[in-house]
């Protein structure tokens, strides 16, 4: 998955990165690879904390570019990414926050659209959830299903969510 999201990143990647003269051009890989990983370890972070509701939503797709620069997940990437680019690649603080608001919301986007695009078998979301979890086995259509519909009338998400996370945080 680490390496279709650097594809992805990449394919975006020419305004923000490859042609800003803030970053240097020996930097380019690794700011991509900066990025990609930010999403990765983002999201693999969030489905070990029991956040598999949140997860599970943003990829159920219709979201605007715009909803994913406000979604609390993709901020807490921006945030990361950004600190991370202005201490590894010499940008002001500044520049790297543009460069970075300006990109991850473009691929964010990008990466629901193609996890929801039954042509498109580069992010499949089973396979996404399985290598985020560390658990091949992990039945990811039925929570999926348990979530959309719910099975307990007080708080299906919420406690499927918190369970998923124990055993998402099990290796």
């Amino acid at each position: 998955m680490l390496d279709q999201l650097v594809k992805l990143v990449e394919q975006n990647a020419g305004e923000a990165i490859v042609k800003n003269q803030a970053i240097p051009n020996q930097f380019n890989n690794a700011a991509i690879q900066e990025v990609a990983g930010s999403i990765f370890n983002t999201l693999k972070g969030q489905v070990a904390q029991g956040n598999l509701q949140q997860v599970v939503s943003m990829f159920q797709g219709g979201a605007s570019q715009h909803a994913f620069a406000n979604n609390p997940m993709v901020r807490e990437m921006i945030s990361s990414v950004a600190g991370n680019f202005a201490a590894k690649f010499g940008v002001s603080s500044a520049q790297a926050q543009s460069i970075v608001s300006s990109l991850l919301p473009t691929v964010m986007n990008q990466f629901v659209q193609k996890a929801n695009d039954p042509k498109d078998n580069s992010f499949d979301l089973s396979n996404m959830m399985k290598t985020m979890s560390g658990n091949s086995n992990l039945d990811v259509a039925s929570i999926v299903g348990q979530l959309a519909g719910g099975n307990s009338k007080s708080n299906p998400l919420g406690t499927l969510g918190s369970l998923a996370g124990k055993f998402f945080g099990k290796k």
